[in-house]
């Protein structure tokens, strides 16, 4: 995909990011729209279909997190990336936000070539977003994963669910009663060009087990988690 095809969707309630953020990344070559909290930002998500979008926390009307919840429900919309950038740096915030769906996190005040930089490194998985096995489905016992309609039925229902939970679940899957250490599910979930954390792995264990089957999902202490079928 040529850069200039690419869709940037930036969310933030102070026009002083927007613009600066904002003329910046169209320097860059990319597509830029912009909202200023969070309602808007659905709204604007809807009509043009971002491949990412960049997003602060704190904002009025509707907040950072509830607008990426809202979002990754909306189907048309579960490719888009979403990272949050914003002063709030704390580990409790960072959790949250990938709890809802982010798939990273951007402390500002950031330096105009490292958010370029960062921005890069997220549009790398358009092109390197392929199935992690031959397989565009997985159909095992009583649960069903299509993978081209990112559709989850388990026992007879349905479940959205986001992106990194949906590749974890898919990657799990994908060899039931396999060991995957953490080293492998971040290289094959999240990528070598994303710096997260063995907390990030866990939070979205924990929120498969809520969606799904806590049964369904183990830990190997010191090691990594598997699928048991």
């Amino acid at each position: 995909m040529k850069k200039k095809d690419i869709k940037i969707l930036l969310v933030d309630d102070e026009p002083d990011i927007l613009e600066i953020v904002g003329y910046n990344l169209s320097q860059a070559g990319y597509q830029i729209a912009t909202a200023t909290n969070g309602k808007e930002a659905i709204k604007q998500a809807k009509k043009i279909i971002p491949h990412l979008i960049i997003m602060d926390v704190m904002m009025p009307e509707m907040d950072g997190m509830e607008a990426c919840e809202h979002i990754r429900e909306i189907p048309e919309l579960k490719d888009v990336i979403i990272t949050f950038l914003t002063a709030r740096s704390e580990d409790y915030s960072q959790v949250a936000g990938f709890e809802v769906g982010a798939d990273d996190y951007i402390a500002k005040p950031i330096k105009p070539k490292l958010l370029i930089s960062k921005v890069k490194g997220l549009l790398r998985r358009l092109k390197e977003d392929e199935p992690l096995e031959p397989s565009s489905s997985i159909n095992i016992g009583d649960l069903i994963i299509n993978r081209e309609e990112y559709k989850i039925v388990y026992s007879g229902k349905t479940i959205i669910l986001p992106r990194k939970e949906f590749e974890l679940l898919y990657l799990l899957a994908s060899k039931p009663g396999k060991v995957f250490t953490r080293t492998e599910i971040l290289d094959k979930v999240w990528g070598n060009e994303v710096i997260v954390g063995g907390r990030t792995i866990d939070v979205h264990i924990r929120k498969l087990r809520e969606k799904i089957d806590d049964e369904l999902f183990k830990t190997i202490k010191g090691v990594g988690y598997k699928m048991e079928l």
